[in-house]
């Protein structure tokens, strides 16, 4: 049986091997047709970005992604992370690569009296978010961290999240932010990403380029790569600004990075709810707990310190803002807060005139007060 046996085995491997290839074969040369290279129209009241810190704060300071140390893309190129096969055998299935679990949204409800949650599969939130209205994008300064991750089957990552629908089957959501995941990078870097789906994370949408949704047109940023430099606990601080918003005459939704980079979009057909507008928006960090031996992960969210610790040791969002149905950037209404353990990560609210709507968030996780 031993012959038969290692026979099988092999000609397993050889079939996942030549599924690999083709698999590769197709995230590695993209084909888009209809590349639309510019938005219609771009949202006006941009919060300014040149007002001073306060004397007790040490300044954000320029961020820029590690392989712009060996070049830039030509013009007429995208820079694209290469998918290799190690990063394939990292995932459950060649299905399941570059994709989120089902259900690995936050679910706040103002309407009860503390807020809901549905099933989520080991994902952990601490958010602000607003809901009730209108939303055709969003944007936020986002702190970047390299928060520590106990397990290669967990993440943790700070983003922006423009969603419509239902919480259930038919959830259409945007996504962008910095996210540190072994599993899907093979390293503990912190780097851009994007998501979107259509249909609640089951069958459609995907990380950043590894699939067809989002359609990239800038040549200096790329999706997935490890941004640089990281914010230190008690010292400098970095941070990224991501706008995300909804071309007007066209539909579709466009990304920018800091204050020029437009990089690309996501194609207003990919979306149901989404093709009209989004009815919730939510900032903030997101982790994987996969209670390891039946204990909390030490997987930390943000900087892995509370709130409260405040600028230069706490993780923030500063200058939060939505874009209203007349391509208005403005302060949201109503802001509400979100986490399903404050004693493991938390989230503190504030507003100020020169951070305008504003949060710290995160925590390390484990420790005595979360088991």
């Amino acid at each position: 049986m031993a012959p038969l046996y290692g026979a099988a085995a092999r000609l397993s491997m050889a079939r996942r091997n030549l599924e690999v290839k083709r698999h590769l074969s197709r995230l590695n040369k993209p084909s888009l047709k209809s590349i639309k290279m510019r938005p219609s129209y771009h949202p006006e009241g941009l919060f300014s970005q040149s007002k001073k810190m306060s004397k007790n704060e040490i300044g954000p300071k320029p961020i820029t992604q590690l392989w712009h140390m060996n070049g830039r893309c030509p013009e007429g190129t995208i820079p694209v992370r290469r998918t290799r096969k190690q990063d394939l055998f990292r995932a459950s299935s060649i299905k399941k690569y570059g994709r989120k679990n089902q259900k690995s949204i936050a679910r706040p409800t103002s309407a009860a009296p503390e807020p809901d949650l549905i099933s989520q599969n080991g994902h952990q939130h601490a958010i602000a978010y607003v809901e009730g209205d209108e939303y055709y994008g969003a944007k936020a300064t986002i702190n970047v961290w390299d928060p520590k991750i106990q397990q290669p089957n967990e993440f943790s990552l700070s983003q922006l999240w423009i969603l419509g629908g239902s919480f259930a089957s038919d959830l259409n959501s945007i996504e962008a932010g910095w996210q540190v995941s072994p599993d899907l990078y093979g390293d503990n870097n912190t780097r851009l990403f994007t998501y979107w789906t259509s249909d609640a994370y089951q069958a459609t949408g995907c990380y950043n380029l590894l699939c067809s949704g989002f359609i990239q047109i800038n040549n200096d940023i790329a999706m997935g790569a490890s941004i640089f430099p990281i914010s230190g606990y008690s010292s400098s601080q970095y941070d990224i600004s991501i706008l995300v918003w909804k071309d007007p005459k066209e539909g579709n939704w466009w990304m920018q990075f800091g204050n020029d980079n437009v990089l690309g979009y996501w194609p207003g057909f990919l979306f149901s709810y989404l093709s009209d507008t989004a009815s919730m928006v939510q900032w903030g960090g997101e982790v994987v707990n996969s209670e390891s031996d039946g204990e909390h992960t030490t997987t930390q969210m943000g900087s892995g310190h509370f709130p409260e610790e405040g600028f230069g040791k706490a993780s923030y969002v500063r200058n939060i803002q939505v874009v209203d149905d007349s391509n208005n950037l403005r302060a949201p209404k109503d802001i509400g807060i979100f986490t399903e353990q404050s004693s493991c990560y938390d989230v503190q609210l504030g507003k100020n005139g020169e951070w305008g709507n504003y949060f710290y968030y995160g925590g390390p996780g484990r420790n005595p007060n979360c088991p």
